[in-house]
This record gives structure tokens, sequence and C-alpha cells, in this order.
């Protein structure tokens, strides 16, 4: 038996991203979700995560949306206070602000009383090769499981972190569809333990004029609530879980 995350990124991005993910949860196939801290929707985040105890909340660290959470990372903000873009960020960003940027972001969702599930990025940020081994070592330090940054056996994270054996980021764009996300889950059954990344929200005026990927969220969102996706997952006896259930084992 497959046990598969179906997780949703960007939760605290805003109150319609928070809502949908939370009916994404209550309604749908998604196991679990990661949690922008920096974000202006974190509190409203943190407070539906305790209401939906069920539902396994990790951490979305961000180095390139929105602003920091500690005060003093002068090398990764540009003149107006706001995360550089990523092409920037990857030159002028210090190895020192990195740590600790998302030591405060980590810290952060500590203080909202929630107990992480695991550790994944904005961006796939954290699998960048000077970003990873500050990631690994916050991984260590916490000892929280890692979003899977390479299928190649021979990386080192795949050694020396708590991941799952498969990882697809490929529900994702314009053109999804309950087959799709079906397909999806079909080429995890192969591995003991995966996780599908998804981004389902409902529309609000933040995500309109703050997100490039913004409408096709909806769309996550139906897909993710069709009963035939439900229906085909109990067929193929698949076990919908969080990090929880797969976080602590050996996945090499």
């Amino acid at each position: 038996m497959t046990k598969l995350v179906i997780n949703a990124d960007d939760f605290g991005y805003s109150k319609g991203v928070n809502l949908g993910i939370i009916e994404a949860y209550r309604n749908g196939v998604v196991t679990s979700t990661t949690m922008m801290t920096n974000m202006p929707g974190a509190a409203h985040a943190a407070a539906l995560a305790l209401e939906n105890p069920g539902l396994g909340v990790g951490i979305h660290l961000v180095l390139d949306c929105g602003s920091p959470v500690n005060e003093e990372v002068p090398s990764l903000i540009n003149e107006n206070g706001f995360f550089h873009k990523m092409n920037d960020l990857v030159k002028q960003a210090s190895l020192s602000d990195i740590e600790k940027e998302y030591t405060s972001q980590i810290e952060k969702f500590l203080s909202f009383g929630l107990q992480p599930t695991h550790i994944d990025s904005h961006h796939h940020l954290h699998g960048h090769e000077k970003v990873y081994p500050i990631v690994a070592n916050l991984a260590k330090k916490y000892n929280l499981p890692v979003r899977k940054v390479s299928a190649d056996p021979r990386h080192v994270s795949n050694e020396e972190l708590q991941m799952v054996q498969y990882f697809s980021p490929a529900f994702y764009g314009n053109d999804l569809s309950a087959n799709h996300l079906i397909e999806l889950a079909d080429r995890a059954l192969s591995y003991e333990t995966a996780e599908i990344m998804t981004h389902p929200a409902y529309i609000d005026e933040p995500l309109l004029s703050g997100s490039s990927y913004a409408l096709q969220r909806v769309r996550e969102l139906a897909i993710l609530t069709d009963k035939k996706v439900q229906q085909a997952f109990l067929d193929k006896n698949i076990k919908l879980v969080t990090y929880k259930e797969v976080g602590y084992q050996s996945f090499v």
C-alpha cells in the first residue's frame, strides 16, 4: 500500500488561500499543508490549523515572496523592504542572512503553538545548491523531514535527510483535470511513500493582485474535492497520510 501525502503549498498567503486549503482538506484529498509564516495570512492560517488538528501542517520556507520575518537580513531585501526576486536573491543573499531568516520563520511557526510536520520551500529554493546545506542543518536541528530535493539516489539529501521516496510537482498549470491527478497518483504506486504538491485556493484580492498563479488554484480546488478522485484513490488502495506517518523512516 502506498502512503501518499497530498500537500497544499502557500498556507498563510491570504485568507482566500487558507480557506481553500481547509476546504480541500475537509472535503477532498488534501492531507497536508505548509505555511508561509512571513505572509499576512499566517496568523489566520495558524488559527485554522488549530481548529483542524488532523491536517498536517509544515513550514513553507520563503525567501522570494513578501517581506522577511527577521528585521536584520539586509542582503535578502530590496530598497522597499521586500525580498529580492529569485534571480537577484541567489546572487545577493548572504548565507548568514538566509540561515537567520529561515530560523526566524521556523521559530515564528512554533510561536503559534503548532508542531511542524516537515519543511519545504517556496519555488523549491531549499534544493538550490547555495540554500540546501542551510536547510539540511535546520532539518537536523529541529528533527524534521524535508520535501524531496532530488530523484537521484546518489544526491546527498537522500542519504542524510528524512524524505519520501517520490515527489511530484506536476499538478500545476493551466491544463489540469481529475484524470491528470489520478495519473500522478498512479505513478506513485510503485513507491511506499510519495508526495504530490498542490495549490488550492479561493480567490481573494491579495492572491489575484499578488500572484501570477491565481485563477488556476480554483480549478485545483475543484479537482481536489472531486468525488471521482476520492473514489479512484480508494480503488487503488492508496493511503492518504501526512508527514507524521512517513517522516521518521528512511526512504533512500
